[in-house]
């Protein structure tokens, strides 16, 4: 009754790029060094000291040394490349450990009773492993069985370096189709191609659907471009003078607003558990999860002004309107928040849910005159879809009157408040003091 629908000014959304991060081209090693004894017992080598060589090119690496339990670790070696390490420590002979990969682990080298000597560069791109003595049989055996056991790791490497690739190549083709999908469909919005621009961000969130560093960005940036799309066509709904054709627009615009809500829900979800390693920039994640809220209400707020509210818009409202009112912090944008959630009941017929969503604003906002308003049209609806309910259509004309009291005179709802007053005054229900909603029976 006091709903005129005019054409709608919808802000657009900031549109922002981003890529997926591949993964590194370098990866640990590590190991431990142990000696064995000529009894037959191990034990860590402390300050054991590694030297490493680059087999396929002419080229070293920083050292390190085992720590008292005879560990040690590289923080990075290069993939696509071979290494040898020359080891030495005090009281033993020196060894060479070859087929040395990026992403090794787990690594044991033996070392046997010595001098303490070191094996020089040559020596060891010579292949020597510097063990003489009562103990060479058993180092060649060792060294024997490190042969098996770095055939093993070379294989797992391979393996290892075949997946990285594999996952490298997709995440490029990934990051072309998101880019390509962003450019295009950030392109097609500015122009209020509207239909084009839904389809390329759907190219794009297609293309890596769950990965949170792209896909809210592009469900948000669809779901902007769906609202925009529906108001369009709610617009050429109210000027049309056909019925039919009014009725078809109506339903389209509908459709998209739904579709606009469950966009933003589906980016929300991504977002609330999303990482900010996953952005390239960590600020985006939260500008994201801040799009995502702020644009579910513009929609949330679009369908509810329209009276096109299908129950996915309900769905979404319901989980997200709490989220944007503990992320806000702006009093009057939290009550508009609440105030919205009434209202897309209201339109959806729901009067028993639009009145507990009234009645939680005007608790909170006690002052909020719109909420006075809706919550006394929709109680007094329900008193008369309720044989007159005296007690439901006192408390609306109380509400009513109250706001009739304090709204301005261009209220869009103050002639209708009086309208529904002389009414009420005709069937006897005449407004009292009362100035606060009254809790009533379930």
């Amino acid at each position: 009754m006091f709903r005129k629908i005019g054409t709608f000014l919808v802000m657009a959304a900031a549109f922002s790029l981003a890529a997926v991060s591949v993964s590194a081209q370098s990866a640990p090693v590590s190991g431990k060094v142990e000696k064995q004894n000529a009894d037959g017992t191990r034990e860590p080598v402390t300050n054991a000291l590694i030297e490493v060589y680059r087999v396929d090119i002419k080229a070293g690496f920083p050292s390190a040394k085992t720590n008292r339990r005879g560990e040690f670790s590289f923080a990075g070696l290069p993939y696509m490349a071979q290494f040898v390490f020359a080891v030495s420590a005090p009281d033993c002979a020196p060894t060479v450990f070859a087929n040395v990969r990026a992403g090794m682990d787990k690594i044991l080298i033996t070392l046997y009773p010595g001098d303490g000597s070191k094996l020089t560069e040559a020596e060891v791109r010579a292949g020597a492993v510097g063990v003489t003595g009562p103990d060479s049989e058993a180092a060649a055996q060792q060294n024997a069985k490190a042969s098996e056991e770095q055939k093993k790791a070379e294989a797992e490497y391979q393996a290892k370096l075949k997946e990285v690739s594999e996952k490298n190549e997709k995440a490029k083709k990934v990051n072309e189709i998101v880019g390509e999908a962003l450019k295009s469909g950030n392109a097609a919005y500015e122009a209020k191609n509207f239909e084009l621009a839904i389809s390329k961000y759907s190219e794009g969130i297609a293309a890596d659907p769950v990965f949170a560093g792209t896909a809210p960005i592009l469900m948000n940036n669809r779901s902007t471009a769906y609202r925009m799309r529906g108001v369009n066509t709610y617009n050429s709904a109210v000027k049309t003078a056909d019925a039919a054709e009014k009725m078809e627009l109506q339903r389209t615009a509908k459709g998209d607003f739904a579709a606009s809500a469950e966009g933003f829900l589906g980016s929300w979800n991504i977002l609330k558990t999303a990482s900010p390693a996953d952005f390239s920039d960590k600020s985006l994640l939260e500008s994201t999860r801040s799009g995502a809220l702020n644009g579910a209400i513009e929609t949330f707020r679009v369908a509810a002004a329209t009276g096109q509210v299908d129950p996915a818009v309900i769905e979404a409202a319901k989980a997200m309107i709490p989220e944007y009112l503990n992320a806000e912090s702006d009093n009057v944008k939290k009550a508009t928040a609440m105030l919205i959630l009434g209202d897309l009941y209201r339109e959806a017929q729901k009067r028993e849910d639009a009145v507990t969503a009234y009645r939680a604003l005007l608790e909170k906002y006690p002052d909020n005159i719109d909420g006075m308003a809706y919550l006394g049209l929709v109680l007094v609806d329900m008193s008369w879809l309720n044989n007159n309910d005296k007690e439901m259509a006192q408390e609306g004309a109380n509400l009513l009157q109250k706001f009739a009291g304090v709204a301005p005179d261009g209220h869009k709802m103050k002639q209708g408040a009086k309208e529904y007053l002389d009414i009420l005054k005709a069937q006897n229900v005449v407004p009292t003091r009362q100035t606060t909603p009254a809790r009533r029976r379930n």
